[in-house]
């Protein structure tokens, strides 16, 4: 029974400068059953990787800064960490640079501590929170860079499989000179390949061209 509980607890780090905020955050938290802080700081004294090393489910910051979100580390069988921004502007801007650098919820400056708590809840569930205007900007953005995708595909070149063959391996990382053994040519014949294909793809270097081929595969 003991250990079902355990597993039930939702651990939460709270990152947060603003030092009334998180005493307040803190206890409101121990005062829910199924809530768990395992750390409460500021972002003196301590790393990004602390925030891993601390085993929460949820980290919450009342700061947007890309280099201090955990959302990449995950902890084996446990899963990734949910990142929650609070206290944020009604930013369309930031927003979308949180939601691309893996944040799940954003609550602006009026948001009350039970919505705090059900954000909490909510991201440990793998739901996203967000206020609706935002979610709105999201859908939309979204929607543009799709189309900007089926644009840009349209407009794709087409590789012959020759040039498939060469650009797969030079995004392999291999010279002018294996690239050569490896397909039987002349060195030289492998440079005119390359310089058609960078041609004919518009593109000044082998590593774009390779970024073109491979959108053209998908």
């Amino acid at each position: 029974m003991k250990t079902a509980i355990l597993k039930s607890l939702i651990r939460v780090f709270l990152l947060v400068e603003n030092r009334l905020l998180r005493q307040a955050l803190s206890h409101l938290c121990r005062k829910q059953g199924a809530l768990q802080i395992v750390g409460e700081t500021g972002r003196d004294g301590i790393g990004p990787q602390q925030i891993g090393q601390s085993q929460c489910d949820v980290v919450i910051l009342d700061f947007f800064d890309p280099k201090w979100l955990p959302c990449s580390p995950t902890r084996q069988g446990t899963g990734e960490i949910k990142v929650i921004l609070i206290g944020m502007e009604n930013d369309d801007q930031q927003f979308l640079e949180a939601a691309k650098a893996g944040v799940v919820g954003y609550l602006l400056k009026d948001a009350s501590a039970s919505e705090v708590i059900a954000a909490i809840r909510a991201t440990s569930r793998g739901e996203a929170i967000c206020p609706p205007r935002l979610c709105l900007t999201l859908f939309q953005w979204v929607a543009q860079s799709t189309s900007r995708a089926k644009e840009l595909a349209v407009r794709l070149p087409t590789f012959t499989l020759r040039q498939r063959q060469l650009i797969d391996l030079v995004a392999k990382g291999m010279s002018n000179k294996e690239i050569a053994n490896e397909l039987k040519l002349s060195a030289f014949t492998v440079r005119n390949h390359l310089h058609r294909i960078l041609k004919v793809a518009g593109v000044g270097t082998r590593r774009e061209a390779v970024d073109l081929v491979q959108m053209n595969a998908r």
